[in-house]
């Protein structure tokens, strides 16, 4: 009897129109990645991308490292993924892009050209989730990189050799991972809100005070959160210090490749629950 039904869903898989949906999800991803790289609305996801290079390249030119070393500029940009990106820039960037793709074409009355068109609701949806995952991607990920090379650049030879020879080039791959992860669970997330409530901005207040105080909650708890997955792949700790280290609830160290399929799985449920909320999305202009 189990055999039967895993043929029969095996069976139903192959019937599936795979091809067409491959090649219109190709041709909408194109559209909506156009759509939120290049247009003025996402100035300030720009801005809030690329802030620290500025601030670094700043100190560059006028204070280059006086009475800092190198170890202690890794501290810094350590900090600045973990606390500012990870908490901060990403958090509000993928806000801005994800929340805009559904729920920005229904304020702008649009989304029905989508939803009248001969394309499944999932290919849709998904479609639109990758766009928003390459912008949020490429503009997070340019970013820290720019903040790596700029922080060592003042090092001369030495830097080099730290950033392509050394233990550099190893936590630029790190850092460049958790961009990645943070944009698609805070991106799918931010999808999801945008489905389920006509202003997403008061979920993700809540959820950007859970992600802030998920630190010193219980670790069971801690397992229900974003930043606590990302903070495992970090390659540089960042030590908490005054009151909040002691309310800080340690836990213990996760392996990377546990803490990266773990919030991928949290990620596929989303979309999964996501595309549920899409198959049964109604659209009433006079209310929405």
């Amino acid at each position: 009897m189990m055999q039967q039904s895993v043929g029969s869903a095996v069976s139903i898989l192959r019937q599936q129109p795979w091809s067409l949906w491959w090649v219109q999800a190709r041709r909408l991803s194109r559209i909506e990645i156009r759509r939120n790289l290049f247009t003025k609305r996402a100035w300030w996801i720009y801005f809030l991308a690329f802030i620290p290079a500025v601030i670094i390249f700043i100190h560059l030119i006028f204070d280059p490292h006086s009475g800092s070393n190198m170890s202690e500029d890794t501290v810094i940009l350590a900090g600045v993924v973990q606390l500012y990106y990870v908490r901060l820039g990403i958090f509000f960037g993928c806000l801005g892009v994800f929340s805009r793709l559904i729920r920005g074409e229904m304020i702008e009355r649009s989304i029905h050209y989508y939803l009248l068109s001969p394309v499944r609701r999932e290919v849709i949806l998904l479609s639109k989730f990758f766009a928003g995952a390459v912008t949020s991607v490429v503009l997070f990920g340019a970013a820290v990189i720019a903040d790596f090379v700029l922080m060592y650049a003042g090092y001369g030879a030495a830097g080099r050799d730290f950033m392509l020879q050394g233990p550099g080039l190893g936590q630029i791959e790190a850092y460049l991972l958790i961009v990645v992860l943070a944009c698609l669970g805070y991106g799918s997330l931010f999808l999801l809100l945008s489905l389920m409530f006509r202003n997403p901005m008061p979920g993700a207040m809540l959820l950007l005070g859970w992600e802030a105080i998920n630190p010193v909650m219980p670790s069971l708890l801690q397992k229900f959160s974003v930043a606590s997955y990302l903070r495992h792949l970090m390659p540089v700790s960042v030590p908490a210090e005054g009151v909040f280290a002691l309310l800080t609830v340690e836990t213990e160290p996760v392996a990377a490749w546990v803490a990266v399929l773990g919030l991928l799985a949290l990620i596929a449920l989303v979309l999964t629950y996501t595309c549920y909320r899409m198959r049964r999305l109604e659209i009433r202009y006079t209310t929405d």
